[in-house]
Parts: C-alpha cells; structure tokens; sequence
C-alpha cells in the first residue's frame, strides 16, 4: 500500500491586511477537519506562513483523490464564512471558482502530492512560501539536485551520481499543461537555461534516475491565470523526500541561504529576496518579504511525526538579517528597473490600464518633417 501526503495551501482570509490569519480562523478549520475527515485521511498538520493556511494530509487513496480535495476545499469554503464574520481581510481570495469540481487544482489553492511506498524510515520536508510565485523553488531545487558544490552526495553516493530527471512547466502555457522532461547531469545547461526564467519555467516535480520515485512535489498553479486578473500571488508549497538516494535534508536546505531575488514583494508586483523564516511567521515590510518556511516530518503508516521547524536554528538568524538587509536595499530603488517586475509580468490591474491608456496618445514621428529639420540645421 503505498502512502500519501498532500500538502494544499490557500490565503482565505488575514488580519489587517496580508499578514497572518487570526487565532479563531485557525482553530475553526482544524475543527472541520476534525469533524468531517472520517475515513479519509490517517493523519494531518495545520500550519500558516505568511496569510496563508497549509493543510498536511496523509492517507492511502492516491494523487488527486476527489474526496480528499473536497474535504480540503469545503474546510477552506467554511473558514472563508468564519473569515469573512470576523471582516478578515480577502476572506476566500484565493477561492477562485464557485463550486468544486473533482480537484482543487486550477480553482486557486496550491496544490503538492506525493505518493510512494513507505522505506523503513520516510523523512520529508514541507517547505511553503508567501508572497512570491512557484519559480522561486527553482534555483533552490537546482543546486540541492544537481550541482555538488550543494550536494556532495551527487559524488559521493552512487544512486545520485545517476542523476535526477527534472519535469518543468511553461506555466505561461495556458491552454493546457505544457511540460519538459530533462536528466541531469546530461541535460544540466539545458535545465539552467529553462529554469534562469522563474515567470515562465518551473520546477513541478523532480525523479530520482537510478529508482525512478519520485523526490519533489512543487505546486505550479499560477492564480493570474485562472482569475484572469491579480487577485494575489501565488504562493507556492513544495514536498522534498529526503536521505537515503535522495538529497540529505541539509542538502536541500543549503542553497536557501542565498535568498535569491524573486518575484512577489507588494502587490505582487515587485522583486525581493526569499527569506527562510520559522513555521507560523507573517509577513511585515512592504507586505513581505517573500518568506519560505520550512517543517521536517517523518512518516510511518501514514503516522507524522511532530514536525521539526528547518529554519529554527541560530545559523538561519544571521541569515535573515543578511535578507533584510538586501530588501532595504532594493526597496531603496522603489519603482524604478529590477525593483518592480517588467510590463509583461505585472498583475496588479491599476498600472495595466494606465500603461493601455498612455499606449493610445504615443505617436509617430513624421519622417519628411524630420528631414526637413536636418536640411535646415545643415545649412545654417
């Protein structure tokens, strides 16, 4: 029988404004779970990060079980009522259809699954973001998969040495899912050059060659796409199995040390550093910064472990005074160049339509007025 963790996350509502739900939301959707999981799921976890509320199920049904995404769905339609009592702010943003049909992907919660059978011991980590896009897992999953300067078991253990396949999506494909299958280490430039672009490619799941399982969940929805407006960012959350012929945890939590510049900030609209932060942390400046956090589990029978905060460590205190102080320093740039997202990536409706108007009043120059302009300052 083999063993199922989905991990759904969604921002339903937060006080004053996009910084952490309340107290009361939390406890109402643990009670529906309560309540109505039945002989669903084994085991669960609630969590925040940022506004968002994260659901950890584990069960024996496999990937995109109606009835699991239901019970997901229906605990995030009941908080979304005890959201909106309270005057929570964007109570059921990312809510994004009216009624549930079959899974909750492409109707606005993120989604990650894995299902595997169970090795003797099952280690994992539940990483969730806020207030950036599923892109900023890709520099990360990179380095912890593929290059030994992060990962020494890629020369030091024999079933990494094999590589990893790497499925991305062109996630600006919107008609269907638009996917790539590439292997490292032979494909290595090819993956570099997909994945340099996190607004269009991203990681969605990562394979291990030598066994074939599967190692990464990455949720790839992007919210744009399906409002067909900014209604908020997406958020991104991931699943990591770890140890053994996968990367060792450390390994997968080195490169988040760089915090990378990524999309997400205010509005949506901006670029910022990721910042590892602790399990159930909001957001502050400038509605972020884009913040991950990070909980180790291991699991046996479907049974979690209580989870083990990653980024609860001295050594990731430095770093996030070293994150902070890059988000000062781009923020001191406001608007102008790589502080903001370019035009094509802007979700956020107000600068659009002012960009369509100023597009109407552009005009082109008349070509013969221009030579007679230059005729008349040769002569003189």
């Amino acid at each position: 029988m083999k063993t199922t963790i989905t991990a759904i996350k969604a921002d339903i509502g937060s006080i004053g404004g996009h910084i952490c739900p309340s107290k009361k939301l939390l406890t109402s959707v643990e009670n529906y779970i309560k309540e109505y999981k039945k002989d669903l799921i084994v085991d669960y976890r609630i969590s925040y990060t940022g506004d968002d509320i994260a659901f950890l199920f584990t069960h024996f049904l496999g990937k995109d079980n109606k009835d699991v995404h239901k019970l997901a769905w229906d605990t995030f339609k009941y908080g979304s009522e005890v959201a909106e009592s309270q005057g929570l702010y964007g109570a059921g943003q990312d809510l994004l259809k009216d009624s549930f049909s079959g899974n909750v992907k492409g109707m606005g919660p993120a989604v990650a699954e894995l299902s595997f059978k169970e090795r003797p011991n099952e280690p994992f980590l539940f990483f969730a973001a806020d207030k950036t896009d599923p892109g900023a897992y890709n520099l990360p999953m990179y380095l912890s998969f593929s290059d030994p300067m992060y990962n020494s078991g890629l020369i030091l253990s024999s079933p990494m040495s094999k590589g990893f396949r790497f499925k991305i999506m062109d996630v600006s494909h919107t008609e269907n899912d638009r996917l790539i299958e590439l292997n490292t280490p032979e494909d290595l430039y090819d993956i570099a050059s997909l994945l340099r672009d996190p607004e269009r490619f991203v990681v969605e799941s990562i394979d291990s060659v030598d066994s074939g399982e599967q190692a990464v969940s990455v949720s790839t929805t992007r919210l744009r796409n399906i409002a067909g407006k900014y209604t908020g960012k997406d958020d991104p959350i991931a699943l990591v199995r770890v140890q053994g012929s996968f990367p060792a945890t450390g390994e997968v939590l080195a490169p988040y040390n760089i915090g990378p510049y990524v999309a997400g900030f205010m509005r949506g609209s901006h670029t910022g550093p990721l910042m590892p932060v602790k399990q159930n942390t909001s957001v502050s400046f400038f509605d972020g910064p884009p913040v991950v956090s990070c909980a180790a589990y291991c699991v046996r029978d479907g049974i979690l472990t209580e989870p083990v905060d990653a980024f609860d460590h001295p050594y990731w205190d430095q770093v996030r005074t070293r994150i902070s102080e890059k988000a000062t320093e781009i923020r001191k740039q406001g608007f102008f160049g790589n502080a903001m997202l370019p035009y094509s990536e802007l979700e956020y409706g107000g600068i659009v339509e002012k960009l369509d108007k100023l597009e109407q009043q552009f005009y082109n120059r008349d070509k013969d007025v221009l030579s007679e302009v230059e005729e008349t300052d040769m002569v003189s």
